[in-house]
């Protein structure tokens, strides 16, 4: 498969499967799915992250588990558009799952994801720093797989 544009992506993604939303930091991935008429996204948890040959096989499980048939990782661009170190690694993921996983991917533009989930669970959900920090990966990856959702939605309209 290929890392994809919104539309081609959403040529490629079958009409019952499931999204699979990644928000990939430098210590964890995060991770959110969707409900199967893809107009939810869902945290689902939030990986340790350590060498990428352990980390695609807890993904591949969860994407068999889940009949995923397309993957939204977030792409970290700068708040000025540009791409720097950490926008380059995600491409690098991004590169590495297709040699793992034969699914279509979107690299989707996250900038603030993080901030505006943050906020809410400081505002809306009053969290605590140290839980915030147990949820806000996954949240994040909702946050981006939500975004992506809207977007299907909007297109198809």
């Amino acid at each position: 498969m290929a890392v994809l544009e919104l539309a081609d992506f959403a040529k490629r993604i079958k009409q019952h499967d499931r999204l699979l939303g990644i928000d990939l930091g430098t210590k964890t991935i995060g991770l959110a799915i969707s409900d199967v008429i893809r107009m939810v996204a869902s945290p689902v948890e939030t990986l340790a992250k350590g060498k990428f040959s352990k980390d695609v096989v807890k993904i591949k499980a969860l994407i068999e588990k889940e009949e995923v048939g397309g993957i939204v990782l977030g792409l970290p661009v700068e708040m000025d558009g540009t791409q720097g170190k950490r926008a380059q690694a995600t491409k690098a993921f991004a590169s590495n799952l297709l040699r793992e996983i034969d699914l279509p991917i979107l690299l989707w533009d996250e900038r603030l994801s993080t901030v505006a989930v943050e906020r809410m669970l400081i505002g809306e959900a009053d969290m605590t720093r140290k839980r915030r920090a147990e949820v806000v990966d996954r949240a994040a990856a909702a946050f981006i797989l939500q975004g992506v959702l809207e977007a299907l939605e909007h297109q198809n309209g």
